[in-house]
């Protein structure tokens, strides 16, 4: 039973994490046994966020053939950062609401217990690699904006341009838009944050609004999108990145035969930040952890909430105190939940995936919601010698909603662009 997002304003979520999420493991596939909860235990193993799904077979290799477990996940994420179509990492990547891209990564080595990690970098479209650099070639953990750029310059990272036409064009219809309605103010954790309305004054929430509101807003945004030039086939996905801004992030954890684990995560953040912002990603515990002891595990999502509950450190230490990798990334979710006692107000403007690896080839993949929208749901990538996606586990019913609201995308505009002809 899918539930409306009315339905989870005016009903408390503290039942439906008390006694729904068990109920919900056991329903898919009514085997609670931990290989069924927890994936096959396989090794090499190599799980990532789904837009790392084509990269997975160079890795895979790379990997059984006695490659390092770092090296294996970097040639992963490689790829979308290299990517100019991939629009939440390196080259094509999102900007912030001046127009300029800024990258975050970090990474963990099991085997060597080392870490690196960057933030706020412009310029330099391989992030993680410039975050191994730091690992490898510094004393430092962590280097931060010019600074990192700087270094990674002496690494031989060329500096280039990383906003592409495609995505000036996106942040120009977001620009023109929607530039008030922007991270500035208070946050979902402020006592006195309140859900914009859709219309000043109109005082109706979100929930409430006819659809007919949504259409209008939506044919107007679609229109100026191709004024600026984006292609037909692109514009509505455009306008949904101008409605919704998205988070954009790929996670990789790889682990070979000998129970060696390496970790990183690489992004160009929420799309339209303010400058300077930076999410989870780079932050160690975070957006990524990596003990060899236990496993590995990293996010994508809605960062600041992330690092208010160490996600992944939390993840791993829950591993190492029993928890199978699901049970363990449904605690890290139910303390996101629990962070705002559980109001549906604000909880849907959230989202949270979490992509997990035990040491001896056990993996999850949970999320906080299905997915972002009907037909979307939340996935994880998995190679272990078959490669395949697999739908996360979530904990809520239902679909996110991105932070800024506006109004609601008509159902019939969500997956088909017919209806604007």
């Amino acid at each position: 039973m899918t539930f409306s997002r009315r339905d989870f304003v005016k009903t408390s979520v503290l039942g439906a994490v008390a006694a729904g999420v068990g109920a919900q493991a056991q329903d898919k596939g009514k085997d609670t046994s931990e290989e069924a909860q927890s994936g096959s235990r396989k090794r090499p193993i190599i799980v990532c966020a789904n837009n790392g799904f084509n990269y997975l077979d160079d890795g895979f290799a790379f990997l059984k053939s006695g490659g390092d477990t770092l090296d294996a996940a970097l040639r992963v994420v490689k790829g979308p950062e290299d990517d100019p179509n991939d629009d939440s990492v390196g080259l094509g990547g999102l900007p912030n609401e001046e127009g300029v891209v800024e990258l975050d990564a970090c990474c963990m080595h099991g085997p060597t217990r080392r870490a690196g990690s960057v933030g706020g970098v412009r310029n330099i479209k391989n992030v993680s690699l410039a975050a191994k650099a730091v690992m490898t070639h510094t004393g430092h953990v962590m280097l931060v904006g010019e600074g990192a750029e700087r270094f990674a310059v002496a690494m031989g990272h060329p500096r280039e341009n990383l906003l592409t036409e495609h995505s000036r064009k996106i942040w120009l219809l977001w620009k023109e838009f929607h530039s008030t309605d922007d991270w500035w103010g208070p946050g979902l954790a402020d006592p006195h944050w309140q859900a914009p309305a859709a219309k000043p004054g109109d005082g109706k929430p979100q929930s409430e609004l006819h659809p007919e509101i949504g259409r209008e807003h939506i044919q107007n945004l679609q229109a100026r999108a191709a004024d600026l030039g984006i292609e037909p086939e692109h514009q509505l996905a455009a306008v949904r990145t101008v409605l919704f801004p998205p988070t954009g992030t790929i996670h990789c954890s790889a682990l070979n035969e000998k129970g060696e684990i390496s970790g990183c995560t690489t992004t160009s953040g929420l799309a339209f930040k303010l400058p300077g912002r930076c999410g989870d990603s780079p932050i160690i515990g975070a957006g990524c952890y990596t003990d060899q002891d236990v496993g590995s595990a990293g996010a994508t999502g809605s960062g600041e909430e992330n690092i208010k509950v160490a996600g992944a450190h939390t993840i791993i230490e829950n591993m190492r105190h029993g928890m199978s990798p699901q049970e363990a990334g449904i605690d890290a979710l139910k303390r996101i939940v629990r962070n705002y006692n559980g109001d549906m107000n604000k909880l849907r403007f959230l989202d949270m995936t979490y992509y997990i690896l035990r040491k001896d080839g056990a993996y999850a993949g949970v999320s906080l919601w299905e997915g972002y929208s009907k037909g979307h749901p939340h996935k994880i990538a998995i190679h272990d010698g078959n490669r395949r996606a697999e739908v996360c586990v979530n904990l809520l019913k239902g679909y996110s909603q991105e932070f800024p609201p506006f109004p609601e995308i008509p159902e019939e505009l969500k997956n088909s662009s017919e209806y604007m002809k």
